[in-house]
């Protein structure tokens, strides 16, 4: 027997309020009242959704988003190893 498991997620990369210079990163999960909320499945709702959701950061830089088969990627090419980079830093050797 198979299940399917679907995780719909925004994660987001951008600078937090204090020290309003640190960049961070948080993965919003996405319930079904917040996808009504989006509407349309579109980087503009997105971003409007995350402006009255995302209160933890005073600036987003980027976004990746996913809702089941549909995802909108990051817009800059760096973002994605920014955000992996913060959530798995190097260690010192």
């Amino acid at each position: 027997m198979r299940y399917m498991v679907e995780k719909n997620f925004v994660q987001v990369l951008g600078k937090i309020w204090m020290p309003p210079t640190a960049v961070w990163r948080y993965e919003y999960p996405l319930r079904k009242y917040d996808i009504d909320n989006i509407g349309e499945f579109t980087r503009e709702n997105v971003e409007q959704w995350l402006a009255a959701n995302a209160g933890d950061f005073s600036q987003i830089i980027d976004f990746y988003a996913t809702v089941g088969d549909k995802e909108i990627p990051w817009a800059k090419e760096d973002s994605e190893s920014r955000y992996c980079d913060i959530l798995f830093p190097e260690e010192d050797e």
